[in-house]
């Protein structure tokens, strides 16, 4: 595996802190700012909505650029929105900063992908996708948890300032390591072919239904565990850290699968995920609610591979876009989800209604994937590969 695409997967680990920290920030972010938490969750769809919009606009936009260069303007976009953010006096302010990391850290994505596909065989892909999402990874094992702590102990806006000193050592790392390269070869008409084909549209759906039912139920992760669960807030950061464990064996294990089963390993991993929501929705027992995190961790993130290898084998000749119609496809499901739990909760359901509302979506994620499986099979005339 190329050293630039470790590289790559390292500098994803503060865009990914920034992302999921909010998680952990919840509680002392609504109260120094004065808005509810399910408002203050709303944090967390800005930034899924700056990634929706923002992949496909910047993929195509930097199309023809320099990767490299490219790579480093949007770190640079990303650390000063974060140091913005951690100035900020009001939720307005810092609900704008999050939109424009989330644009920064979409053309981050688009131009990554792309970049790591360019550098490795068509049948490594499943394996360097699992390097670059493993940054993700690695920000739930450690900068998430350790985003909490820095937030408990010295306000939310220390966490902040925290990713973007983080982002400046990304940045160094890719000026070194990272090879130069661009997309001489793509055209943007090429690229928008992607658009007409049905089984794409269908591999993104169960993206965005996958992730949805992930971060319904993860964005409200610290008050189910303590509201309902019993478990002290001070343990908050470990079990997300659990959280971030389990991700790390499922995408070891799913990336590894991923290229050669990925129809079985999405099954499993649903299948999965759904009995972790289950245990979630109905237990009040904080050490039982632990355990589910922990395989919560790696159902989620063991399909991620496998969704991206989806895409790219029914996506043809347009590497480019597809890595952006992906990272827009997982940030709808960000969006989504987290919203829809929110809506469970201001509806008086309680905070076990976010683990049903994942159920929910689950099962409908479940269906697509059905539906994209009989259909690979009646394009391809013979079974599909499961």
């Amino acid at each position: 595996m190329p050293l630039a695409v470790f590289v790559l997967g390292l500098s994803v680990f503060s865009l990914g802190t920034s992302e999921f920290m909010i998680t952990g920030l919840l509680p002392g972010m609504a109260a120094d700012l004065g808005v509810s938490i399910p408002d203050t969750g709303l944090l967390i769809s800005a930034f899924a909505v700056g990634m929706v919009v923002g992949a496909p606009l910047l993929a195509i936009g930097t199309l023809r650029l320099p990767r490299r260069r490219t790579l480093l303007v949007m770190l640079g976009v990303f650390i000063a929105a974060h140091v913005v953010g951690a100035l900020a006096d009001g939720y307005a302010l810092l609900f704008a900063t999050r939109v424009v990391a989330a644009l920064a850290c979409a053309g981050f994505w688009a131009v990554a992908t792309a970049t790591t596909i360019a550098l490795v065989p068509v049948d490594r892909r499943g394996r360097a996708m699992a390097v670059l999402v493993g940054g993700l990874t690695l920000a739930n094992v450690a900068g998430v948890p350790a985003g909490t702590f820095l937030g408990q102990h010295a306000g939310w806006r220390a966490a902040f300032w925290a990713v973007a000193a983080v982002t400046l050592v990304a940045v160094a790392g890719v000026a070194a390591l990272v090879p130069e390269t661009t997309g001489d070869a793509a055209t943007v008409r090429g690229e928008l072919r992607l658009y007409r084909r049905g089984r794409v549209w269908l591999a993104l759906g169960v993206i965005a239904l996958a992730q949805a039912m992930i971060f319904a139920a993860f964005s409200y992760l610290a008050p189910l565990l303590t509201e309902t669960d019993g478990l002290p807030e001070p343990w908050v950061p470990g079990v997300l850290a659990l959280f971030g464990v389990g991700a790390l064996i499922g995408i070891t294990v799913g990336g590894r699968l991923a290229d050669r089963r990925p129809f079985a390993t999405l099954y499993g991993c649903l299948g999965l995920a759904l009995a972790a929501l289950l245990v979630l929705a109905l237990t009040t027992d904080a050490l039982v609610a632990t355990a589910a995190v922990l395989v919560f961790g790696v159902a989620g993130f063991g399909a991620n591979p496998a969704l991206n290898v989806r895409t790219y084998q029914v996506a043809g000749d347009a590497p480019t876009l597809v890595g952006a119609s992906t990272t827009a496809a997982f940030n709808v499901g960000n969006t989504v989800g987290p919203w829809l739990g929110g809506v469970a909760i201001e509806a008086g359901l309680g905070f076990p209604s976010v683990a049903w509302t994942g159920i929910a979506l689950g099962v409908a994620t479940l269906a697509a994937l059905t539906v994209a499986a009989a259909v690979q099979r009646t394009d391809d005339r013979e079974p599909a590969v499961v």
